[in-house]
């Protein structure tokens, strides 16, 4: 019997009508719109799609979207003058700062001199303590996500084995923070665990987030596992994701396809925390006020 399959899609589009509603009602309330600015330095095509998608998702449900475009050549400086204007922007709730920047950039730096508060890719030190305490806090998108999609499927985590190929700062490292969070037992596994296939064959809840084109087999899966691929690679018969989908879902309970799958929900989510970021502010406003 093949796996329940886990449409990202629908469920992120339920996530964006959830945001298209509350953004409404926000706007009715504060008289003013969640905006987001994003970052794009230079003109990286992949990164130009992100963005543009990024751009019109805000659109789609209400939110005010700043496209700010600085040359290939701009320098740190002329970055960092841009985020500290952003910064200071009553009208910008959230700003994201495209990744990878320009060689001659430091886009770790570039990220962290985000004002926290308006931090909606949850990438910077502040972001990452918060949510490493178990404090509230904007958190990174994509594993924002994974735990809806997992919410939706009907996975209770409480005590399972959680699995995380991955130990990124951008994935892998939050992945394992909040499944945590939900009172998981995890393990982060990555390119120098020992044996990598029995360590997956524990778990519960597998989580690949690589970049290896179809690495995880179907003899890696316990079988009813929930496996969630992250990766995203492309071969000469399309796009596949991190997990040998044909196989595996012969063997899991229940799976995420790729695409389809967790993709979807990381635009949704990034329109969530914007969302966020601006109510945070109006309730500082408000406290200020009083």
């Amino acid at each position: 019997m093949s796996a329940e399959i886990i449409d990202g899609k629908a469920i992120a589009a339920k996530v964006r009508a959830e945001v298209a509603r509350d953004v409404e009602a926000f706007t009715q309330r504060t008289g003013r719109r969640p905006g987001l600015a994003t970052i794009l330095v230079g003109d990286d095509p992949a990164s130009a799609i992100y963005v543009g998608g990024k751009q019109k998702a805000s659109r789609e449900v209400g939110i005010e979207a700043y496209d700010h475009r600085p040359p290939a050549d701009a320098t740190s400086e002329e970055v960092e003058a841009l985020i500290d204007q952003l910064n200071a922007d009553e009208n910008v709730s959230g700003i994201l700062c495209q990744l990878p920047v320009p060689d001659h950039l430091d886009g770790v730096h570039l990220t962290g001199l985000i004002d926290p508060r308006k931090d909606v890719d949850g990438l910077t030190p502040i972001s990452a303590g918060l949510l490493a305490l178990g404090r509230p806090g904007l958190r990174p998108c994509t594993p924002a996500g994974v735990m809806v999609l997992l919410q939706e499927a009907g996975v209770d985590l409480q005590g399972k084995r959680a699995v995380v190929i991955g130990r990124s700062n951008l994935f892998g490292k939050p992945m394992a923070q909040l499944l945590l969070g939900a009172n998981a037992t995890v393990t982060i596994a990555h390119s120098r665990t020992r044996d990598l296939p029995a360590v997956c064959r524990e778990a519960d809840v597998l989580v690949a987030a690589v970049g290896r084109d179809r690495m995880v087999k179907a003899d890696w899966v316990k079988p009813g596992a929930t496996v969630i691929d992250v990766g995203i690679n492309r071969a000469e018969d399309g796009l596949h994701g991190d997990v040998d989908f044909a196989a595996v879902k012969e063997v899991a309970g229940a799976i995420t396809p790729v695409p389809g799958g967790v993709g979807p929900m990381t635009i949704a989510m990034l329109l969530r925390n914007t969302l966020t970021a601006a109510e945070l502010t109006a309730a500082e406003s408000e406290v200020g006020a009083a």
